[in-house]
């Protein structure tokens, strides 16, 4: 049974101003380290971070909270398996509220934005 659905697109300009204006700042308080090393290993780090950031934002709607202090963005993790298939690790909280529900993630991008969607089913 689907308990939550989420998606958010975002411009990668967006991103790229608040990397270029907070630097680390910005990145450390959104990301998880692995994400951080992950998306500055790319040719093209902004994308894989609009990408994450995108993937949290639909996160939090999925599960209702929006960005309230119920959401914590470094519990939620968005790791690709060898092929490139996104999906998310959850920590703390997080992981506890979530511990009889799959969690779905799909992104997509072009030259100018990012699209992530969420989709929260809990376990039969």
């Amino acid at each position: 049974m689907i308990s939550g659905i989420g998606i958010d697109i975002i411009d990668l300009s967006r991103i790229e101003h608040s990397i270029a204006q907070y630097g680390d700042i910005f990145l450390s308080k959104l990301f998880t380290e692995n994400e951080i090393q992950y998306c500055k290993s790319k040719q093209f780090p902004t994308q894989h971070f609009a990408a994450r950031f995108a993937a949290k934002e639909a996160f939090s709607k999925a599960v209702h909270t929006g960005w309230s202090g119920e959401f914590e963005w470094k519990n939620i993790e968005v790791k690709n398996d060898p092929v490139g298939k996104p999906d998310f690790i959850l920590y703390g909280k997080t992981a506890k509220t979530l511990s009889g529900y799959s969690v779905f993630l799909s992104m997509s991008h072009s030259d100018t934005s990012v699209i992530a969607f969420v989709v929260i089913e809990k376990k039969s």
